[in-house]
């Protein structure tokens, strides 16, 4: 078989396991650039064997918790806190102070980090903020959302602990102030975090989150390929207000976005929206009524009249906004409650404080209607004056003739009691309240193709790309290169333990050995000397050094080593230990002396035998 045909079925394998990993899981990677994500997913096959696609698929099939693993793999998780101090620098000392010239004093302050990974991001933001504000400001402000598609990093974004060395970017005044130390690790204060939202969200799939002052989305997109570039980008501009700003990573940049943003910093990857309405991705289509019979209208006025009698009549407040955006209904409970009146029929919803207070329904509006399914919000917080009030709300799709959207409706069941007597028994649970606020808005369609540009233009945009894309690619293999460093430290870290375990055991053994008032020689398996004891120095004049590494047979001291070999070859021979030998020798002072050696088998992984010589003394030697 060819190269090329093996290439084309690797990639056709390649798709099919990505198709799969979506319909079994729900993780669509198929918006991913094929040469990062390839690699990533080969190393994940390299590590547990398999060498084929269709293999690993089925792996995947009888391991649940082998998906864990690829994702883990696949997500690069590189971040901490303030990364690229530069570009943290220029947006809180340049952007920042503009963006908050742009709200009134009281104006809450919407901050978006997609992919914030396990959260150091998020928390950056949080602490600039913070220093650009004043804490309290800040407290009563800023509302951070943190998002990511990998659970096992929000689980840890969400704890807010990290260890020592993820903080050293931080100065010793900013660490004291935003965290408190908990064990050997750190935890983000308590108060700021409450205003840190974590939740699962996939850029490429979900609504984005909307009225947006700054979105920041940092060595995400470049994962990407050019057709999942662009559909970030519209929901990303979708989310952002006018004169929002959008922060983005070094290797990332906007080559065909120049009528949406304005460049603030080129070097920094910092851009403004321009003014502009942002095309919401859907139109829902209006539905067509056809003329009647005059007394077709009056039975049709009837049962309007009837209709609208009955709505008065239900329990709960409800209202229909039209496909037009347009309030075609508001029932009797809805207009005490919320302050409405019959002239605010014909008006466009948009312009009530219902439709964005005590929750966006705009956005939900667009969500049930493109996805032709009932969306329901549980617990909405309004404030009247002191009295805070808590609605479940459930939003409907009317669907008309021809099976197309006509309206939607709006109901508000009012669960303030239950939800305060649920607050008095779980008080600790009030944290939890906050995630029902913020509603996704509508998904994007793409915006029309750009126009034709000049082919001097178009060469050099395509240049642009190519540089781009082989950007993308250094940081991409930089980012799996700083994951692999940061393997190696700890790897290096233990083999240093290891060996400082070895330098005490080895000393030990030496003291050991050198307390021995006896000779003491060790041979290895080739009779070579490896240790020589001070007793033995003591005895025969040879000092270890002299000795080690030589062979044992080969010395020429007061000890007749000749007389000892057939024992020593016993020894090695059976590893047991030996009679001892009794042999006349002459000591380092040139005494003659009576030398009893033993002869023990050495089990080190070598294997060698253990001499131990001790000088016979009469009874009447001193």
């Amino acid at each position: 078989m060819s190269e090329a045909p093996r290439d084309a079925e690797t990639d056709e394998e390649l798709e099919e396991l990505l198709r799969f990993l979506r319909d079994a899981r729900g993780f669509d990677f198929t918006g991913y650039k094929r040469s990062s994500l390839g690699r990533r997913i080969r190393k994940r096959m390299s590590d547990v064997g398999i060498d084929s696609y269709a293999d690993y698929r089925d792996q995947l099939e009888t391991n649940a918790d082998e998906f864990n693993a690829l994702f883990n793999t696949i997500l690069i998780n590189v971040t901490s806190i303030f990364r690229d101090s530069d570009a943290w620098t220029y947006l809180q000392r340049e952007v920042i102070p503009e963006l908050l010239a742009q709200l009134g004093p009281e104006d809450d302050i919407r901050v978006w980090s997609a992919g914030c990974s396990s959260g150091e991001e998020a928390y950056s933001l949080a602490i600039m903020f913070a220093e650009a504000l004043g804490l309290q400001e800040a407290l009563n402000r800023v509302k951070i959302y943190g998002t990511d598609v990998d659970d096992e990093a929000l689980r840890d974004a969400r704890t807010g602990l990290y260890p020592a060395k993820a903080l050293e970017s931080l100065s010793q005044e900013l660490r004291e102030r935003y965290f408190e130390q908990n064990g050997s690790q750190f935890s983000f204060r308590s108060d700021l975090r409450r205003r840190v939202i974590f939740g699962r969200h996939d850029i490429t799939r979900d609504a984005p989150i909307s009225r947006l002052d700054l979105l920041v989305c940092r060595n995400a997109l470049m994962y990407f390929n050019v057709e999942a570039q662009t559909q970030i980008v519209d929901r990303f501009h979708f989310a952002l207000r006018e004169g929002g700003f959008l922060f983005l990573g070094k290797a990332e940049m906007l080559l065909n976005d120049a009528d949406r943003f304005d460049v603030i910093s080129m070097r920094q990857r910092i851009f403004r929206r321009r003014p502009g309405n942002a095309q919401a991705p859907y139109q829902p289509a209006p539905v067509k009524l056809r003329a009647s019979m005059g007394s077709e209208m009056q039975n049709m006025a009837r049962t309007r009249q009837l209709r609208d009698l009955i709505l008065d009549a239900s329990p709960g407040a409800a209202l229909a906004v039209d496909t037009e955006g347009m309030v075609v209904l508001i029932n009797s409970h809805a207009r005490v409650q919320f302050g409405l009146t019959a002239n605010d029929i014909g008006r466009p919803f948009q312009d009530l404080e219902i439709s964005y207070r005590p929750v966006e329904l705009r956005s939900l509006i667009d969500q049930a209607t493109h996805e032709r399914r009932s969306l329901r919000v549980n617990g909405a917080e309004r404030r009247v004056g002191d009295e805070i009030q808590f609605y479940d709300i459930l939003v409907q799709p009317l669907v008309g003739t021809g099976g197309l959207p006509a309206a939607t409706n709006i109901t508000f069941t009012d669960v303030t009691v239950a939800t305060q007597l649920k607050a008095e028994v779980k008080r600790v649970r009030e944290d939890l309240e906050t995630a029902y606020e913020e509603l996704q808005s509508t998904n994007e369609e793409l915006e029309t193709t750009n126009e034709e540009l000049q082919s001097s233009i178009e060469e050099l945009e395509t240049t642009n790309e190519e540089l781009q894309s082989t950007n993308e690619e250094l940081e991409t293999t930089n980012e799996e290169l700083q994951s692999g460093n940061e393997e190696l430290e700890t790897m290096n870290e233990e083999m240093r333990i290891r060996s400082e375990e070895l330098d005490e055991t080895r000393a030990f053994l030496e003291g050991v050995l050198g307390s021995v008032a006896a000779a003491v020689v060790v041979l290895d398996k080739g009779l070579s000397v490896k240790s020589w004891n001070r007793g033995a120095a003591e005895l025969w004049g040879l000092r270890q050094d002299e000795v080690i590494e030589e062979l044992f047979f080969g010395l020429d001291f007061g000890l007749p080593t000749n007389q000892l070999r057939e024992a020593v070859d016993e020894c090695l021979k059976t590893r047991k230990r030996s009679a001892p030998v009794v042999i006349d020798a002459v000591n380092r002072l040139g005494r003659s002396i009576t030398c009893t050696v033993t002869c023990s088998s050495f089990d080190g992984h070598r294997g060698g035998v253990v001499l131990l010589m001790e000088e016979e003394r009469s009874n009447g030697a001193p």
